[in-house]
């Protein structure tokens, strides 16, 4: 039995990735720099793109474990995780109840506003309905509001409306990625993310960027974003991000490596805006850097994640040395 530099086993891994949803180009990076982080640390990794291959005709049976990389869609609304389970094979990641609530921004508020996770207010629009209805409920509420997919990621079809011409727009934005549109009051504050491991928060992170919104652009594309660890805070407001986090991650019965974003709005208040299942895992990706951070680099982040998988689904290899989790 060989075992790597932080003490797991060597494995052979099945590293998940590409697909067909819209965040495909996102989900290859992140299965690359995991096919590296994992050869690095010892592995036996190979890169299975379900576009190419539908799960089902995957021999899963040549692995000891799959590493899930496959952003929206199939990868995260809890499908991919209920078939793994049906083959028993043990993967990384949230299981398929926990995955099918956080792909849904809108069910993952209703959890939140039932467990007093702090959320913001919010519609939910659906492609069919009648859209004068919808604009009387956000005149109601109030202008500007976010309008974004309800089960998107990467802040794909993401805009800010400050009237009812700007929602009819960014409504028909949303409405290409899904049938099912959430509609947020929009609160101007400075945006943080937490990474959680299981319930362990990792170090806060602060995104400033220039443009009025953290969209896909912003996120994966603009110079102008910078991600701050340390942000000026105190330290007492600093733990309560994280413990709403935390927080968030425990309401939605999340496993693994999650990725919580939330806004601290001029009163201090903290408001989470979703939790991420599949966190990106490219070499911008913020969930590595706050693990980094942390003292794990890739290849042990990698290897936390794969233990854990292990440790939830059961060993496929013979026998497994502990790794402390």
């Amino acid at each position: 039995m060989n075992e790597n530099r932080n003490g797991l086993e060597s494995l052979a891994v099945a590293v998940l990735a590409g697909g067909q949803s819209a965040e495909r180009d996102v989900s290859l990076a992140s299965g690359r720099e995991v096919l590296r982080a994992l050869e690095a640390g010892g592995h036996r990794a190979e890169l299975l793109d379900t576009f190419d291959l539908p799960l089902d005709a995957m021999p899963l049976e040549r692995f000891d474990a799959c590493f899930v990389a496959l952003h929206g869609g199939f990868g995260e609304d809890g499908r991919l995780q209920s078939q793994l389970e049906r083959r028993a094979v043990p993967y990384t990641g949230s299981g398929p109840a926990a995955s099918r609530l956080a792909i849904s921004k809108s069910a993952s508020k209703e959890r939140f506003f039932g467990s007093g996770v702090p959320t913001l207010p919010f519609f939910l629009y659906h492609v069919t309905d009648r859209f004068e209805q919808l604009a009387d409920s956000v005149a109601q509420l109030g202008y500007p509001v976010v309008v974004k997919p309800d089960n998107q990621g990467s802040s794909l079809g993401v805009g800010v409306a400050h009237n009812s011409d700007e929602l009819a727009t960014a409504v028909a934005v949303s409405s290409r990625l899904s049938a099912e549109i959430l509609v947020e009051l929009h609160v101007v504050g400075r945006e943080f993310t937490v990474a959680v491991l299981d319930r362990q928060p990792l170090p806060l992170l602060e995104i400033i960027t220039a443009e009025p919104l953290f969209d896909y652009d912003a996120k994966y594309h603009s110079r102008d974003t910078i991600h701050q660890f340390d942000p000026p805070l105190p330290p007492v407001k600093a733990a309560q991000l994280q413990h709403t986090a935390v927080a968030a991650a425990a309401t939605l019965e999340t496993r693994g490596l999650v990725r919580v974003d939330l806004l601290l709005d001029a009163a201090g208040c903290p408001w989470v805006l979703e939790v991420n299942t599949v966190p990106g895992m490219t070499r911008t990706s913020l969930a590595p850097k706050a693990a980094a951070r942390a003292g794990l680099d890739m290849a042990a982040l990698c290897d936390w994640m794969l233990a854990d998988a292990l440790t939830r689904h059961g060993c496929r290899a013979s026998d497994r040395v502990g790794m402390v989790l």
